[in-house]
């Protein structure tokens, strides 16, 4: 009976099971036992305006919302493998010294403590290691 409100089975298999899940919770209302077969039906139908009054996504929005990921995921990808081979160029020591103050996320005067140098000298050798990271980043 569900097939001539729905447009295809599945739907059809949908609305049938929403409203015999309806028809189990309300069937205390039902007075006369007699008219089971109509009681039923009714539900079914009014499941079945109920079932295409819902909003639905639309399945393109989806499919372009995940296509804009997946561009996302690609060029992120691209940017890391990017700074990878920028930070190569640096030497053992720059790469250090950016690994502490943006991985581990120390100050200048924590790196300078660590390292046993002044806080200057960490400034500038941070400040030569960023430049460098740009140059070799940028090309």
């Amino acid at each position: 009976m569900a097939y001539r409100y729905a447009r295809n089975p599945s739907e059809a298999e949908d609305i049938a099971q929403e409203a015999l899940l309806r028809a189990w919770r309300k069937r205390s209302t039902l007075r006369d036992e007699s008219s089971r077969k109509s009681w039923l039906a009714a539900i079914l139908r009014n499941e079945a305006f109920r079932y295409y009054s819902r909003p639905r996504p639309d399945p393109t929005d989806l499919a372009e919302v995940l296509e804009g990921s997946e561009d996302a995921m690609v060029v992120s990808t691209v940017d890391r493998f990017d700074l990878q081979a920028a930070l190569e160029v640096l030497s053992e020591r720059e790469r250090a010294l950016i690994a502490m103050r943006y991985e581990e996320d120390l100050t200048q005067p924590a790196i300078a403590a660590r390292l046993g140098i002044p806080e200057g000298t960490v400034k500038v050798q941070l400040h030569r290691a960023r430049v460098k990271l740009r140059r070799a980043y940028a090309s």
